[in-house]
């Protein structure tokens, strides 16, 4: 409060500070972007389809959704994964609300006010609504009513200050889900409208049920890969090159960073264990005498005392056995404990009572509908609540102060009373001094001096006996590297550094880290070299593949191959163009395709496939004698084409023109 009244009692000064700090901001943005003054582009955050996504609108977007997480979650503190959960939604939201647009506004397709209205609160609402909690009555159920007044409430303001700020937030909460229908809704009618295009004729239906009715028993020799050994093939460079130009399609990439780096534990020195050991033995004497143990203890201790009541299941581990003895009394305390690189004792303040665990609550609500709780775990309960609530008895009703002015509470049903204790317990965890900080930092920084490009840093690292952990694939957004906190600084670094460089020394959680820059990959397709190992693998298998066919070359009966091949014939009672696996040999639609090619009682050439090479000899025809049933093969096919619409959707995503500067606001 202090600071505050400083900053009101300068508030001019700091204003004009303020202003000219700005106005030299503007200036020098001015004179050194070489672009007019009113030129935005570097304040977009991404383009989509032509539409220039604004930082503002993104930074309004984020503001919106993290209010929606915390109505919906009950909580206020969130970590960096559901930050970074929250920005990656808004992005995904704006990808699929602005190319959603781009594509209906081609064919006129639009959901309007009524429509709109009707998926809100309509007689058959959205199943997006039906799923939120804040939208159901006590039941459980959702309630149209609940939305209805909720919708006439944010349109209206109110005179008192703490109203108008819920009031604020509950409009914030249901103008994104009102977006969220309208997207979903619009997602719907596209995706019925492309539905109409992935229909099967008579022709699609005879096809597929012939794929499963004709079938043909065979008799096969297959050789695997493996059997061959590396060494009698050779692979050329060439191979590999012409492999590579044939697949490249499946490498393209976003430009990204491969990175290695080492950690340094913050981690307590031993002095810093025996200061804390001295403190707690300092305090020892005053935390078991104090009158008033709250100030010892919340002055010095990790564990506020708040004089909740503890109950065997809630108390902490190590001191159950302590608290709850036979004979248990106020004023007993233990002696200094160390567990867990904390140090901690404990003072018994209250012994030999019980209070239930929970408890059933209703708010009385005036000129309204009363709201129950349902039951509520003691130590859930605000300290106010708690004191009257838990000695209370059913039936009866209590008042507390709430917010600006006072609530009653109803108990419903009260829990059946258990034994508990108060206790004040002064713990301090061990954490690395100032001194034991600056002196990790600074061997971290020695480290990067005396090795200051990857190899080095990684020979030095590995000689040390440090583990050296790579990262690959990190892209302009990403969030953090891999489980290491607060990390999206080095991402940042990684996409300015030079490829070979070593970073400065980032904190990150718990630990300090060096890293190194192994890797920039900026083409539009990752290179041969980053590929080379599976092309040389696939290209390897396609020379023993002509190794084996070499190997067939005088066969002319199944059982010749067998003997050749030195593999034994199988047999397939029945193989259908319908089958995905053709036996015993998995996934091979090379191989069954030719097996229904050939007819009955016929002998195949060597068939590559994707385990070895095949040599197939049918028999006889295997068909079953069902009678069609064109509607229902008709339906079957269309149940089966029905993911297709949602995969166009994807792919309207996928092919969208987007330019994502992300990176530049994270």
């Amino acid at each position: 409060m202090a600071s505050l009244q400083k900053i009101r009692n300068h508030g001019a000064l700091l204003i004009a500070i303020v202003g000219l700090a700005m106005l030299a901001f503007i200036l020098g943005d001015f004179l050194n972007s070489g672009s007019s003054f009113f030129n935005r582009s570097r304040e977009n955050v991404g383009v989509i389809e032509g539409q220039k996504i604004h930082y503002t609108e993104y930074e309004a977007a984020k503001e919106q959704l993290t209010e929606v997480y915390k109505i919906e979650s009950g909580r206020s503190d969130f970590d960096e994964d559901t930050y970074s959960q929250i920005r990656n939604q808004v992005w995904n939201m704006l990808m699929m609300d602005y190319t959603l647009r781009a594509q209906a506004k081609k064919i006129g397709l639009d959901v309007t006010a009524d429509e709109l209205s009707e998926q809100c609160i309509g007689e058959n609402p959205h199943q997006i609504l039906r799923q939120r909690r804040a939208f159901m009555d006590e039941n459980g159920q959702f309630s149209r009513e609940i939305v209805k007044n909720l919708i006439s409430a944010i349109s209206e303001d109110s005179e008192d200050a703490e109203q108008n700020a819920n009031l604020k937030q509950a409009k914030t909460y249901w103008l994104y889900w009102e977006k969220a229908v309208r997207i979903s809704y619009m997602q719907e009618k596209y995706t019925a409208l492309l539905q109409h295009l992935f229909k099967a004729n008579s022709l699609d239906a005879e096809f597929a049920f012939n794929s499963r009715q004709n079938g043909v028993s065979a008799d096969y020799v297959m050789k695997p890969y493996y059997a061959v050994a590396d060494s009698l093939v050779k692979v050329s460079d060439s191979e590999i090159k012409k492999l590579y130009k044939k697949n490249k399609e499946q490498y393209k990439q976003t430009p990204n960073r491969a990175i290695k780096y080492i950690a340094f534990d913050i981690a307590p020195s031993e002095d810093d264990f025996k200061a804390a050991e001295t403190l707690m033995n300092n305090l020892q004497e005053e935390f078991k005498t104090a009158e008033d143990v709250s100030i010892v203890v919340n002055t010095n201790s990790d564990i506020m005392y708040d004089g909740r009541d503890y109950s065997e299941e809630t108390v902490p581990a190590q001191f159950k056995d302590f608290a709850f003895a036979k004979g248990a009394k106020a004023g007993d305390c233990t002696e200094i404990l160390f567990e867990n690189n904390t140090y901690a004792m404990a003072r018994i303040m209250k012994a030999g009572y019980s209070l239930p665990d929970s408890v059933e609550l209703k708010a009385i609500v005036e000129d309204g509908e009363d709201q129950e709780f349902g039951w509520i775990q003691a130590d859930a309960l605000p300290k106010n609540i708690a004191e009257k609530a838990l000695v209370g008895k059913r039936g009866e009703r209590f008042t507390v102060a709430q917010g600006m002015g006072e609530q009653t509470y109803e108990i419903m049903e009260i829990g059946k009373p258990t034994p508990k204790v108060k206790l004040a317990i002064l713990a301090r965890e061990v954490t690395p001094s100032s001194k034991t900080y600056s002196i990790l930092y600074n061997q971290a920084k020695q480290f990067i001096v005396n090795n200051n490009n990857a190899e080095a840093l990684e020979a030095a690292a590995q000689e040390a006996g440090m583990a050296v952990i790579p990262q690959f694939n990190l892209t302009a957004t990403t969030d953090k590297v891999g489980q290491l906190k607060a990390s999206r600084p080095i991402v940042r670094w990684a996409f300015e550094a030079k490829e070979g460089a070593v970073s400065d020394v980032f904190e990150c959680g718990q630990q300090f880290i060096v890293a190194a820059l192994t890797e920039v990959n900026d083409g539009e397709y990752r290179s041969l070299e980053s590929v080379r190992a599976e092309l040389t693998y696939e290209a390897t298998n396609n020379a023993k593949a002509e190794y084996i066919k070499k190997q067939l070359k005088n066969a002319e009966t199944l059982e010749a191959a067998a003997e050749a091949l030195t593999q034994p014939v199988q047999h397939i009672d029945r193989v259908t163009l319908a089958d995905s696996r053709f036996g015993n040999a998995g996934m091979e639609p090379a191989v069954i395709g030719a097996t229904i090619a050939l007819g009955e009682n016929a002998l195949s050439e060597p068939v590559q496939g994707n385990m070895g090479v095949f040599v197939v000899k049918t028999g006889a025809a295997n068909n079953t004698a069902e009678e069609i049933n064109v509607e229902v093969e008709k339906a079957q096919l269309a149940s089966r084409f029905s993911y297709l619409p949602y995969q166009a959707i994807q792919l309207v995503e996928e092919k969208a023109e987007v330019t994502d500067n992300r990176a530049n606001f994270q």
